[in-house]
């Protein structure tokens, strides 16, 4: 638009005419003027975030070749500190490792199953433990085995909760040894009491069930195989479940240990209570120091820290550790070098 204006301003002064190059530009709106002149206003540059770090680290540029638009993409990082970004749209994957960017990958491809990211979604059909911690948890016939460190643990009738550290040294699972009925065998025996023609038919199967479970029970080890115990590698710990009970383990809360989430209480597998999770802070990702001096929560873009400070505008807030220290690392979005950063806070 700019050369085409030009040269007709250019033509009317050399045809003389009384319309003048000052004129069209005063008649023409301050749109046309900046063009014309090239002196349109830049758009005010975005601030950095609250939350940026003076070095921060590069971890994911968003321009070059890529042209990558950091709202549509979902961010994780892997324990070594690789980064998997998938596309909230399409079957598109990135991997960024050592500042280089890989993609788009497909899902299928191996370097992503390579992250061996626990997922929530499993699969209609499949087991949701074995398909969450393959490398961990099997199944043998009806039971579970788990498989840590080298040794077997198991088999269990059921596996009501699982975690391993950050550092993957250490796991807890809450099991039950022996539970009286499998999920087949109930809906098996669901079917054959709906199906049953009268009530002396309904009273033969009950008590053809009742006696089988008594059975089970005692060929289990009784009443003590069928209430929740704690198994875990870390030594010297003693779990009563009557003064436990829902209590879940958590390797995510802090680096090498795994701790015990039961109600609003965080305590460690002794049984000591580290916080109290209040009203205000439900729902949000807790992270603890190595010492327990230092309790921090993530939610909805802010991390907030026991001693009264927080940042905002930032996600994805992990433990990670480098050069044997611990830190609670985090990413934000910088407008000024269109790039994902990352920085880290000892902890």
């Amino acid at each position: 638009m700019k050369k085409s204006i030009l040269l007709i301003v250019a033509m009317l002064i050399f045809t003389g005419t009384s319309v003048n190059a000052q004129g069209i530009l005063k008649k023409a709106g301050k749109a046309m003027q900046d063009e014309l002149l090239g002196t349109k206003p830049k758009k005010p540059e975005q601030p950095e975030p609250t939350c940026a770090c003076d070095k921060p680290e590069m971890a994911m540029d968003m321009g070059g070749k890529l042209q990558l638009d950091y709202k549509e993409l979902t961010v994780s990082i892997s324990d070594d500190g690789r980064i998997l970004a998938k596309d909230l749209h399409a079957d598109n994957y990135y991997i960024v490792q050592n500042g280089v960017t890989q993609g788009p990958i497909k899902g299928d491809d191996p370097r992503i199953r390579s992250f061996d990211i626990v997922s929530e979604d499993v699969p209609e059909g499949a087991d949701a433990w074995t398909f969450r911690y393959k490398q961990y948890i099997s199944r043998k016939d009806d039971k579970y085995l788990i498989s840590f460190g080298g040794k077997a643990y198991g088999p269990y009738g059921q596996i009501q909760s699982f975690a391993v550290t950050k550092s993957k040294d250490k796991f807890a699972a809450i099991v039950i040894e022996n539970i009286v009925v499998t999920e087949d065998e109930g809906e098996a025996m669901d079917k054959a009491m709906k199906n049953a023609k009268t009530d002396q038919e309904k009273m033969d199967l009950a008590m053809k069930y009742s006696a089988q479970m008594q059975q089970k029970i005692i060929q289990g080890g009784g009443p003590n195989s069928m209430v929740p115990k704690l198994v875990t590698n870390v030594e010297g710990i003693t779990f009563d479940w009557t003064k436990n009970m829902g209590a879940n383990p958590n390797g995510l809360m802090k680096y090498d240990e795994i701790l015990f989430t039961q109600g609003s209480d965080i305590k460690d597998l002794k049984g000591n209570k580290i916080h109290t999770v209040t009203a205000d802070q439900g729902g949000a990702d807790f992270f603890i120091s190595s010492d327990n001096s230092k309790v921090a929560w993530y939610t909805y873009g802010t991390l907030n820290f026991s001693d009264k400070t927080s940042l905002n505008e930032l996600f994805n807030p992990h433990l990670t550790k480098v050069e044997g220290k611990i830190f609670l690392a985090y990413m934000y979005y910088s407008p000024k070098k269109n790039a994902i950063l990352k920085c880290r806070i000892p902890f």
